[in-house]
């Protein structure tokens, strides 16, 4: 490789200082991939694909978005055109991506699985695509292959109370499987009884799976302390929370009781009820991930499924998702604060879709840390709107001013692709390549092992000692 390709030893190093913190400490690195949204079913199954196009597009909201803002036809990103056309769209759209990260990643996961440095085009597409396809039929390049490569050593999926996990034991059971593969507690839907019918539905499907008879919330919350007691059985130590925003309405037993009568009697409910019961429902899963000492994990802020049309069509998740203005400061403070005074305040990590928030978050996080743990609360990587360069330069700034970078647990790829664990690495040099400008303007001090040694513990040791994962530290 020369420094004539776009992806080269050096990309986004811009002078020695970087170049030696990210080739002598943080590429070594191994990850640990503590969010993200794999099916773990893939995984055990070890999937294989047979085009790049299944491999990159399929499932990828980034893309079909961006797709849609280069006028690509629906019917080339959602729709039933074949894999060249499909791939063909994409490509078109790659040259108008300059400063979208989706140019970077995409570049990156062709250098890096790959072995292609050619830059994405119309021009190229052809050759890209016989290449990409060929490697995935002659190499057998499977999920499994894809995170050996990366060198990844924990993955936790996303996993609703109901999932049976019969993946994560069959890939537990598998000694050929390298990777943890750990679930995660996703209750979201335990919080959504404005959903009415479809609320009723899924307490009908933990009824089964729990083995209890939901004739009242004290069932309801039986049965969830059961599926959570399943999880922690099954190895999972975190949880994580999908929320418009932070809930800390005030309520009694009984309003709880009779919001969720109502609702599972059919009767509509007015917003204040709901509010009240998510309150509730938060703060029980607070408690519950304490007593058991989880990670719980907050993302927070993001307005889904804006566009009607589509929603209707395709259903949630096809990217038309944006980020949402909600004010969380004040109902965060008293969710914690509560939390907090009675001893119940888990380790907890909190991700802002809405940059706006950075400095709140920054500066929320020093409230409630307690000696116990470092960092035991943490301001998360830069999300999904904010998982580009500019956002991560700017969650790392709002932390080294207002907490404390060196015990960061580090980056997530949050994703459903086996491909993007390049993430990693793309954070690991925007983070080497700001804190080695820094020692060469003289704002921090030319201590380049001591700098390189909380590179390694922000890009693997600090989450390797935040979670119980059971993995060593590395130096």
């Amino acid at each position: 490789m020369t420094n004539r390709n776009f992806i080269n030893d050096d990309f986004l190093l811009t002078n020695d200082t970087s170049k030696t913190l990210y080739h002598e400490f943080a590429s070594k690195m191994p990850i640990i991939d503590y969010h993200c949204h794999l099916p773990p079913q893939e995984i055990a199954n070890d999937k294989t694909w047979e085009t790049i196009t299944e491999l990159w597009l399929g499932g990828d909201h980034y893309k079909w978005r961006a797709m849609r803002s280069n006028g690509i036809n629906e019917n080339l990103v959602t729709g039933s055109a074949d894999s060249w056309e499909k791939f063909s769209g994409w490509a078109e759209t790659m040259p108008k991506l300059m400063g979208n990260p989706l140019y970077h990643w995409n570049q990156l996961e062709l250098a890096r699985y790959f072995d292609i440095y050619e830059l994405l085009s119309p021009n190229s597409s052809q050759k890209i695509y016989t290449q990409c396809n060929e490697l995935l039929g002659d190499s057998g390049l499977s999920a499994r292959k894809l995170i050996e490569e990366s060198n990844v050593k924990v993955i936790c999926t996303t996993d609703d109370p109901c999932d049976t996990l019969n993946f994560h034991h069959s890939i537990k059971q598998d000694e050929s499987i390298s990777c943890k593969v750990i679930p995660a507690w996703r209750p979201d839907k335990a919080m959504m009884p404005e959903l009415g019918d479809d609320f009723v539905k899924w307490i009908e499907l933990l009824s089964n799976v729990s083995d209890t008879n939901i004739a009242s919330f004290d069932h309801f919350i039986d049965a969830l302390e059961k599926r959570h007691q399943f999880f922690h059985d099954r190895g999972c130590r975190l949880s994580d929370h999908g929320v418009e925003t932070f809930y800390a309405e005030e309520y009694t037993e009984r309003d709880i009781q009779n919001v969720f009568k109502k609702v599972m009697s059919g009767s509509d409910l007015v917003q204040d009820e709901v509010l009240k019961f998510k309150s509730h429902m938060l703060y029980i899963f607070g408690v519950m991930d304490a007593e058991k000492n989880w990670v719980q994990q907050y993302h927070y802020g993001a307005l889904r499924n804006n566009s009607s049309r589509l929603f209707k069509q395709l259903g949630p998740d096809i990217g038309c998702d944006s980020i949402g203005d909600w004010s969380a400061a004040e109902p965060m403070s008293k969710l914690f604060s509560r939390l907090d005074e009675e001893g119940k305040l888990a380790k907890t990590i909190i991700y802002p879709i809405n940059p706006r928030d950075n400095e709140m978050v920054g500066a929320m996080i020093g409230n409630f840390q307690d000696g116990s743990v470092p960092g035991k609360i943490q301001f998360g990587s830069g999300w999904w709107f904010n998982d580009q360069m500019d956002g991560m330069l700017r969650q790392i700034e709002a932390l080294s001013q207002l907490g404390l970078l060196s015990r960061f647990v580090g980056m997530l790829t949050d994703s459903r692709s086996f491909l993007s664990f390049t993430r990693h690495e793309y954070f690991r040099r925007i983070l080497c390549n700001k804190l080695g400008v820094e020692i060469e303007s003289g704002i921090i001090p030319n201590e380049v092992d001591f700098i390189g040694n909380m590179v390694e513990d922000i890009s693997y040791n600090n989450a390797a000692g935040y979670f119980d994962f059971q993995v060593d530290a590395i130096s």
